[in-house]
């Protein structure tokens, strides 16, 4: 007998006689999708994460606003298809990705056939009605290979013979880069002249190589800026959500193309789909993060390799600020700087920072580093329509880092020493006064910072920050801890001046 999914291993051979005995179930992609997100979100409701959790733990590498990931399950558990609209660099992409990541790969597939048909719908009237197998099938199972005669009820199950695969990219999974050079044969698939030599008749489904429509049937296709589409292009992939049928342009016979289709779309583009188009995808707005804990939080999970150089949590705070600044004075709209606030800025941000540290042979960045970073990463998103107006977009941005870096890095900077203060000392001004002054003697002598890393009972109250600091921030501990911590304390001094004031409670956006 046949295994059920969730114990088969790839590679795993059957018939349709086993996988009907078995009871493997003839689901659509996005009934099957929905099985797996209801089975993980009960996982993880069975964990005592609480919902907006349990959604967010959905997407570890996707940071958006929570009403986002609720309307995004809402429509997959209902089965729809998706449009992701938005500013260039909100993550659309890459939110598109992680449902792939998501989608369940494992299925039962007739062996050789090119398109996956479920084993099933060869022997099944009502999978058939469904899921109506490929022509390549229909002959290679109707008697006589005549497909006129083609006829479940008549297919020996025993003969039909099945394999346990998980969906790849050519193979359930395919990504679209819209533009306007792609045009139908490049959704529903050209000749093999191998093919035809063999056959014979280029009208035949025989001689077809699958386009990604094909690629896509039993699993899941990716749009990328599905309104740079031609029109022909797009009424191909309307056929294909409406009817789940492709009908190729040199073939007699429509194939299968059943999948879920997850589209990305900058708001410029958004007239250029077609209505018939759009009302068969549901829409939903992935915008910038409002939050500020969020969009840290997109530049941790960028930058989660080991070996990456530390920049001081002062520093990559502070940048995060000033792109937030920029986006809430910015129109999105200008085509020229859209972009220049986006998630990939963020990002740049503290790798531009590190890099310009390294190649100064800094082993860790200073506000100076922090400042160069963000023009280079920022003034990197103007887009070049012509030298008169980069240069003027150039001159805008230079102009803003310089206004907006230092309250920012005065702001991240309280914010860090309060948390310090008010979580570690306690409020406890008398322990804040002998921490700072310990880390002023420390902070530029190096010969008296490796004396006191031989020494515990040396400067007991910088070590507390010293600990801080390392617990804090985890790729600080590639230097010795004192030196980490001078670091930081470097940037206090300069920027919090040790104090705490209300608004440093606050970790909004400057």
């Amino acid at each position: 007998m046949a295994a059920g999914s969730g114990a088969t291993a790839p590679g795993t051979r059957s018939n349709a006689a086993e996988l009907k005995a078995s009871r493997v179930a003839v689901e659509s992609p996005g009934e099957r999708f929905r099985a797996e997100i209801l089975r993980q979100l009960d996982g993880f409701r069975n964990k005592g994460l609480d919902r907006a959790e349990a959604l967010r733990a959905l997407f570890a590498r996707t940071v958006l606003p929570d009403a986002t990931y609720e309307d995004l399950v809402t429509a997959l558990v209902s089965g729809a298809h998706v449009l992701f609209f938005g500013p260039s660099g909100a993550g659309k992409t890459s939110l598109a990705k992680d449902l792939w990541n998501l989608f369940p790969k494992g299925v039962w597939v007739v062996d050789g056939c090119p398109v996956l048909d479920h084993p099933l719908s060869l022997i099944d009237a009502a999978a058939a009605a469904r899921f109506p197998p490929c022509p390549i099938c229909q002959r290679r199972f109707a008697p006589g290979g005549d497909p006129a005669r083609f006829d479940p009820s008549r297919v020996d199950p025993a003969k039909v013979p099945a394999e346990f695969i998980l969906l790849r990219e050519g193979f359930g999974f395919a990504r679209v880069q819209g533009s306007s050079e792609v045009f139908p044969d490049h959704l529903t698939g050209n000749i093999n002249l191998r093919k035809l030599e063999e056959v014979g008749d280029p009208m035949s489904p025989l001689v077809l190589e699958p386009g990604k429509l094909l690629q896509a049937n039993r699993g899941f296709l990716l749009v990328d800026e599905i309104g740079k589409l031609p029109l022909g292009t797009q009424n191909v992939l309307l056929q294909a959500l409406q009817e789940g049928t492709v009908t190729p342009s040199k073939s007699r016979e429509s194939f299968p193309g059943s999948f879920l289709a997850v589209g990305t779309s900058n708001l410029s583009d958004l007239d250029n789909i077609n209505d018939p188009l759009s009302d068969r995808l549901t829409s939903l707005h992935v915008g910038y993060n409002d939050r500020h804990a969020d969009n840290r939080r997109i530049v941790e999970l960028a930058r989660q390799e080991p070996g990456e150089t530390w920049v001081p949590e002062v520093l990559s705070d502070a940048g995060v600020r000033v792109i937030e600044a920029w986006r809430l004075r910015m129109s999105e709209d200008n085509p020229d700087i859209g972009e220049v606030g986006s998630n990939r800025t963020l990002i740049d941000v503290a790798e531009r920072t590190a890099a310009i540290a390294l190649l100064a042979g800094r082993p860790v960045p200073t506000s100076a580093d922090l400042k160069a970073g963000l023009v280079h990463a920022m003034r990197g998103r103007i887009r070049a329509r012509s030298g008169d107006s980069f240069r003027q977009n150039e001159k805008r941005v230079a102009e803003f880092v310089e206004q907006y870096l230092a309250p920012s890095l005065k702001r991240s900077a309280g914010v860090y020493w309060c948390r310090y203060y008010r979580g570690i000392l306690k409020e406890n001004a008398g322990e804040a006064e002998a921490v700072v002054g310990e880390g002023r003697r420390l902070k530029d002598d190096a010969a008296l910072r490796t004396e006191a890393a031989k020494g515990g009972s040396l400067f007991p109250k910088f070590r507390s920050f010293a600990g801080y600091v390392t617990e804090r921030e985890p790729r600080a501990s590639a230097l010795p801890s004192l030196d980490a911590a001078s670091n930081v304390f470097r940037l206090l001094e300069e920027y919090s001046l040790f104090t705490c004031a209300a608004e440093d409670e606050d970790d909004a956006p400057l």
